[in-house]
């Protein structure tokens, strides 16, 4: 299950998971779910109508990158042996740690129950770029894209991202002078 799954880490997530064979739920705003759909999540839940935390169901896996719900929220849903993954993004931070104490709480809380909380710590390995790079030769992996903006425009670029709306990636662009 992929909590976000339409803003700037999510699409990327949902792709990467199918192309691994998962069953991928998405949850995601009514504007974005025919987005995550068409990108290939097989079931969508549209926060603004259900609560993935209240409709039973259960999840092997959970990246969550809004931080919206409680980690205790978030632990009920995930099957026993589940794994939780916070992507620290959202709104969940505090003014010592900011948006990453999701984390920090998960991590802690594995070590008193069966269901983990993992840390991510982005490591560049060549197998796994040359695996992406394959995924998105293949077609498998493509960028959502909302908007794009001119250079000059990147404070207002900066200010759309900012609002937490944004459905995919934002481009920025950049003119390039050949003389």
């Amino acid at each position: 299950m992929i909590n976000g799954a339409s803003g700037g880490v999510g699409p990327f997530a949902v792709q990467i998971a199918k192309a691994f064979g998962a069953d991928v739920t998405g949850v995601c705003s009514t504007r974005n779910v025919n987005v995550v759909r068409s990108i290939g999540a097989d079931q969508v839940i549209d926060y603004t109508q259900e609560d993935f935390t209240k409709n039973g169901q259960r999840y092997d896996f959970i990246l969550d990158n809004v931080a919206n719900h409680s980690l205790s929220d978030l632990r009920s849903v995930l099957t026993p042996n589940g794994i939780l993954q916070p992507n620290g993004g959202g709104h969940s931070g505090n003014r010592w740690i900011g948006p990453m104490g999701s984390v920090f709480k998960a991590n802690v809380l594995s070590l008193f129950v069966r269901q983990q909380g993992r840390t991510f710590v982005a490591a560049r390995n060549k197998e796994d770029l040359q695996f992406l790079k394959e995924l998105i030769e293949a077609g498998k992996v493509t960028p959502v894209i909302d908007r794009t903006y001119p250079l000059s425009e990147t404070p207002e670029a900066i200010g759309y991202v900012g609002e937490g709306h944004a459905r995919g990636k934002v481009v920025i662009t950049m003119e390039h002078n050949s003389k």
